[in-house]
């Protein structure tokens, strides 16, 4: 049996699924234009033909064995039922590989921070263009509003902003393409980039031309983010609305740099070449569009990371925290700790770094940690599906060289910016080990007992009338993965903490699984009328209201006539009145008669912290606390005490 759910229509190729997918997908790497020229020249006064003819040069060859071969021909195969990310990613070899979830929290960790830069630096870098027409113009207080709007505006959808997101990233690379047009004519030899000759000697002969690679890096930023969206667009989405934009990103960069080549003396000022390149008329306009593209950019990062947070929590990466969802639109969820989190931050970039210039020292340093580990994890997944060794080895020595080579490079931003996203992705990263950790330390204690053992108990105590009903249906939910087994802390609330006299005893248990949108449930009828059991099967995209999930399997037994859940009571039971329904929720905490080592002592201490600060799992799992009674109970250490006590004789008088 299965708990519909809604499939998402523009994965499936079409003119408006294109168009769909350049609002949904493109606003990080489609946006670098506005600061990845500007990061390439520095302050420099005046530079050489062969210098920009190489830095192009590197831009072009790293969209296309970067972004194009490494994720939209080969990362983006790897999807998970048609989801991809690299949580996606690490679903599909967890099982294979116990170790390989440190990749997978290092590449959630600093892509989860790099998201906190990129709306500072591309709304500024957006709204910095003013500075052409005014150079008064306040820009950080019109920053810091545009960034607040944005985040305040998400706990109310974004179904309807998200409808006019394609076509403006459609006039967005449009206009991109049509300015470097412009300029190309006046400096045709800029093609001379496309030969890969030109990189290699910038990064071979030119004095520092290695370090250029940290600014170049930038034009990839948005490749994983791309990865993280597969599922909302489709893979033919975006391989073909790809095509599209890498041309529209090359011709914006050879207009850049043929600029740069035609209007040295222009140099002195530092100008933004993406700016300058526009005719003075159109400079307003493209401004407009500019801010927009950054909005849209912005907003593609904000929901990737409700994304990543949704399935971290899933995996048990992450506490459990309060997760909306604000439309129907499936996939769209909004978590206001993140969005606060993530607003706080980027306020502080802002004040902090000022200007985008600054900003770009700590762009791409951690976005590049990502890719790391996602050609790691990409390497475990080829391995398991049998690919040839030589093909596997080639891919880790190539993407392993370019992406080590761009760290390098990245590494020089630490004290100018840098450290600030690895200290973020440093936090992030401790918070989900911990609880990761924590978890599995937990888990080791818990015990079970064979349910054929306890059926003749509970079958009893559902007859003793000596013993007050504590409900008509009681409902426990269980971390036991075999119906033959039950935890001792469920038998010890059932039993005896507080004997529980029921007419019907229902035992649920969640599978959290690695297909993202899997929605079934399995009935176990252990005695018919009187025990059950309830596995359900849900995907780590899908939020487990198991109270509502839970009603559907009780309305499908009735329909199936397989229960009677009219109430027992003979003055209820005449009138067709509902019988009642109460969970028990066990909540385990720390108990002191054991000792941990110092180091799962300390896990232990910061996990039960992080626990305060999360939701309940009352709330996690979505269920009534009108009809939930929570029992805390303490950790059983497995291992017998070793200490015993010696009696001593009372002496008579």
């Amino acid at each position: 049996m299965k708990i519909a759910h809604k499939q998402n229509f523009t994965s499936k190729l079409s003119l408006v699924g294109l168009i769909i997918t350049l609002g949904i997908v493109y606003g990080d790497i489609g946006t670098s234009p506005l600061y990845v020229m500007r990061a390439i020249i520095g302050g420099a006064t005046h530079v050489e033909v062969d210098f920009i003819l190489g830095a192009i040069s590197c831009i072009i060859w790293t969209l296309t064995l970067q972004t194009t071969l490494k994720y939209i021909i080969i990362t983006l195969k790897a999807d998970n039922k048609g989801e991809g990310g690299i949580f996606s990613l690490y679903a599909l070899i967890r099982r294979k590989v116990k170790w390989v979830f440190v990749f997978a929290l290092i590449g959630g960790s600093t892509l989860l921070a790099d998201g906190i830069i990129t709306p500072s630096i591309t709304v500024v870098s957006a709204i910095e263009g003013l500075k052409i027409l005014n150079p008064n113009i306040p820009i950080i207080p019109i920053v810091l509003i545009i960034i607040t709007a944005l985040f305040i505006v998400q706990q109310f959808g974004t179904n309807l902003l998200g409808e006019s997101f394609g076509p403006i990233m459609f006039i967005w690379f449009l206009m991109l393409a049509l300015l470097g047009l412009s300029q190309i004519v006046h400096f045709p030899q800029i093609f001379n980039s496309f030969n890969p000759y030109y990189a290699v000697k910038l990064l071979v002969q030119y004095p520092g031309g290695f370090f250029i690679l940290g600014a170049v890096f930038l034009c990839t930023t948005g490749a994983e983010a791309l990865y993280l969206d597969l599922g909302h667009c489709g893979i033919q989405n975006i391989r073909i609305s790809w095509i599209y934009v890498k041309i529209c990103l090359i011709l914006n960069y050879l207009g850049q740099g043929a600029w740069v080549l035609t209007h040295q003396e222009l140099l002195v000022e530092s100008p933004n070449p993406f700016f300058t390149i526009m005719p003075d008329w159109f400079l307003v306009i493209g401004i407009i569009v500019a801010t927009f593209g950054a909005i849209i950019a912005s907003q593609a990062l904000i929901s990737g990371s409700y994304t990543l947070i949704s399935e971290a929590i899933q995996f048990n990466f992450w506490p459990k925290v309060k997760i909306n969802y604000p439309t129907t639109i499936q996939g769209q969820r909004y978590i206001p700790s993140i969005n606060w989190i993530l607003w706080a931050s980027c306020v502080f970039v802002v004040i902090f770094f000022q200007e985008s210039s600054k900003m770009e020292a700590a762009y791409g340093l951690s976005n590049n940690i990502t890719m790391l580990m996602t050609t790691v994890l990409i390497s475990f997944y080829l391995y398991f599906k049998r690919i040839h060794w030589s093909i596997i080895s080639l891919f880790i020595s190539v993407y392993l060289t370019i992406e080590i080579s761009f760290l390098v490079a990245n590494l020089q931003k630490f004290l100018y910016g840098g450290w600030f996203t690895v200290m973020m992705a440093g936090i992030l990263f401790i918070i989900m080990f911990i609880w990761f950790r924590g978890r599995k330390i937990k888990n080791r204690f818990y015990a079970y007992e064979k349910m054929d053992r306890y059926i003749d108990v509970i079958k009893d105590l559902s007859k003793d009338v000596e013993i007050p009903k504590f409900s008509s249906n009681l409902v426990y939910i269980t971390q036991s993965y075999s119906p033959k087994e039950i935890e001792c802390k469920i038998l010890y609330s059932l039993i005896n903490k507080q004997p529980k006299r029921a007419d019907v005893y229902w035992f649920l248990h969640v599978f959290n699984v690695d297909d993202p949108h899997r929605m079934d449930y399995k009935v176990n009828a252990i005695v018919p009328d009187i025990i059950y059991r309830v596995d359900f099967y849900i995907g780590f995209k899908v939020e487990p209201k198991i109270n509502l999930f839970f009603k559907q399997v009780i309305d499908d037994m009735v329909k199936n006539k397989e229960i009677d859940v009219t109430s027992r009571f003979k003055s209820l039971r005449k009138y067709g009145i509902m019988s009642d329904f109460r969970f028990v929720v066990i909540d385990r905490i720390q108990n002191y008669d054991f000792d941990f080592s110092a180091y799962e002592q300390f896990i232990m201490d910061i996990y039960a912290f992080m626990k305060q600060l999360g939701i309940t799992d009352v709330k996690a799992y979505g269920l009534d606390t009108s009809n939930v009674t929570v029992e805390s109970v303490p950790l059983i250490s497995k291992k017998e005490i070793q200490m015993e006590l010696k009696r001593l004789e009372s002496k008579k008088d």
